[in-house]
């Protein structure tokens, strides 16, 4: 590894955060932790934030302020709260940032990240859904490197390594299919919370999970593809690969097809942000495929799992539909997971905000934001009308 590089993490107590700092506390020497970040956890954060030595702990939520400075004193470490606080913590100039904050909530925070040039590791897609032109376009201003962490597209980055977009005829993302691939959509109807996020092959939170159960969180990947790799939505397509060993796939014009293969730990391709353009050894489990035995794949069904079509619809559409995609669908699945709406509903409700939805193309993130906040509205509006009807 090169010098001691300094690194922020927003979104530290969750999954992807806590295997970033497991990676880096098996090469110390090679980190400085500058902020960690959390929404509501301040004990799981100021424990972090002792154990790894950080300048800044920030608590998104500020009724946890307080308890997230007592949690701290005496450690000389920083305490915040607040939405202006996580951006402040973004500006702080840290060598790179972990983005991992669940939802449109991380879009200010990655912005700001972005803005200061440095390399920025983006697991919270939603703020590139949300927000992709905008971000992008923040990227080229600045000289930002921003290196994809969900595991299908670090598996594109890394099928593209040394190639062109240009000699590129088509992306394949994978999709495990979720914890009801095999369910018809009566089966689907009855679903409880505790079912869909018992995902078959990762560890993740719950939103993500259901995200998964749904297909959403591959129809958000779609778009997310889109402005990461800009050859065209036409071009990116989706295959369910219920063993999650194939990450994606590249076709390139000459028909030779690269694929990245390797076990469902997410902990691989942060480790590949973490040491880019090196490696750097991890803790997980080598590929044996003599022990998995087989690779299967099936095409995607769509009259099941709607989120597909629909994502692709919003992203073919662009302008604020995508954020309206995302807004309501954070709603819905928050309705979900409260009990308060059914499995099916979450996609009903979001293909219904995406047909009201009349504003213009958003030319700045308060207007994405706008946008956001509109649908939010719409979304839980529709969440009541199921609830009570």
């Amino acid at each position: 590894m090169a010098a001691t590089r300094s690194i922020s993490i927003f979104g530290a107590t969750g999954s992807v955060g806590t295997s970033t700092l497991d990676l880096i506390e098996r090469e110390p020497d090679a980190f400085r932790v500058l902020a960690l970040t959390a929404n509501s956890d301040p004990v799981a954060l100021a424990e972090l934030a002792r154990k790894h030595g950080a300048q800044v702990a920030v608590v998104a939520d500020e009724t946890h302020y307080a308890a997230l400075r007592d949690a701290l004193a005496g450690t000389g470490i920083e305490a915040a709260a607040g939405e202006q606080a996580l951006v402040d913590a973004a500006r702080l100039g840290a060598d790179w940032t972990m983005a991992a904050i669940v939802g449109c909530a991380g879009l200010a925070p990655t912005l700001a990240a972005i803005e200061g040039g440095k390399t920025v590791a983006l697991a919270n897609k939603e703020s590139l859904v949300s927000a992709g032109q905008l971000m992008m376009d923040a990227v080229a201003r600045s000289g930002a490197t921003l290196l994809p962490v969900d595991s299908e597209h670090n598996a594109i980055f890394q099928c593209l390594a040394g190639s062109e977009l240009a000699d590129v005829r088509r992306i394949i993302l994978t999709a495990s299919g979720g914890p009801f691939r095999m369910l018809s959509i009566n089966e689907m109807g009855s679903v409880t919370p505790a079912q869909a996020v018992k995902h078959p092959n990762w560890s993740m939170g719950a939103k993500i999970s259901i995200d998964s159960a749904t297909m959403m969180n591959k129809g958000l990947e779609l778009i997310e593809a889109g402005h990461l790799f800009p050859i065209g939505l036409e071009k990116i397509e989706i295959l369910v690969h219920p063993q999650s060993v194939i990450h994606s796939l590249v076709e390139y014009r000459d028909c030779s097809t690269l694929a990245q293969l390797g076990a469902p730990d997410m902990r691989i391709p942060i480790a590949h942000a973490l040491a880019w353009p090196r490696r750097m050894a991890s803790p997980c489990a080598p590929l044996d495929l003599a022990t998995i035995g087989r690779l299967d794949f099936e095409a995607p069904d769509e009259a099941r799992f709607p989120a597909l079509r629909l994502a692709r619809q919003a992203g073919e559409a662009g302008g604020a539909l995508p954020a309206v995609l995302n807004a309501a669908n954070e709603v819905a699945v928050a309705a979900f997971l409260a009990g308060e709406i059914g499995f099916l509903d979450i996609a009903a409700i979001v293909e219904r905000c995406l047909s009201r939805y009349r504003g213009s193309a958003p030319a700045t993130i308060a207007e994405v934001m706008d946008a956001d906040a509109s649908a939010r509205h719409e979304a839980r509006r529709l969440t009541e009308s199921v609830r009570t009807g």
